[in-house]
């Protein structure tokens, strides 16, 4: 009769093909974003990018986050999680929020996208912008665009949110910081100062 092998931890994982990895899976999924594509993989394509005309080529791997960092070299978008968990790159593609690092730059041609530097500028700020300092929302400053976005998009279709409506408009953008209390009276803030001027 054959000995039956010694049971451990290693056999185990072997059995089930789950010997430990030497990389993590977003690791992984950024060497293949990144690596070299065969030459003519390109294809034109042109949109707005807050109220600016953009055209050039782009490879079909491109996100759009990729493009609007790395190409056209606007920042307001953060690379955080790189898998559409967090928000931070949080744009608006024709009005509605999206994850700019889970969707295809070549998915927007023709399409109209706003970013944080869209809606205000340090001259001339939105009042979604004010609050956040006014406020003290802000902490690391990186959840900040895409919660200003999600935020910009709600008080469009929504005027006047109840605390409960904030919370579930910015469900999809984390705050690594912990300043939901603050960016939550942030809005508020903001909300009622548009009413304000609407009613002017």
């Amino acid at each position: 009769m054959d000995s039956i092998p010694p049971f451990s931890r290693r056999t185990f994982l072997k059995g089930l093909s789950l010997a430990p990895l030497t990389k993590l899976p977003a690791e992984v999924l950024h060497e293949r974003r990144h690596a070299p594509l065969p030459a003519g993989e390109e294809e034109i394509l042109q949109l707005q990018v807050d109220g600016q005309e953009w055209k050039g080529k782009v490879e079909a791997r491109t996100t759009l986050l990729d493009l609007l960092r790395n190409r056209i070299g606007n920042t307001g978008p953060k690379e955080v999680c790189d898998l559409g968990a967090c928000g931070a790159c949080t744009v608006l593609l024709n009005g509605r929020t999206v994850n700019a690092c889970m969707t295809l730059a070549l998915a927007c041609q023709g399409a109209t996208v706003v970013t944080v530097r869209g809606i205000g500028s340090p001259r001339y700020p939105h009042p979604l912008q004010e609050a956040f300092v006014e406020d003290d929302a802000l902490q690391c400053g990186f959840c900040t665009p895409g919660m200003i976005l999600s935020a910009f998009a709600l008080l469009e279709r929504n005027a006047n949110p109840t605390r409960r409506e904030i919370q579930e408009a910015l469900a999809g953008n984390l705050c690594r910081c912990g300043t939901y209390t603050r960016i939550f009276e942030a809005v508020e803030r903001a909300a009622a100062e548009l009413r304000r001027r609407r009613n002017k």
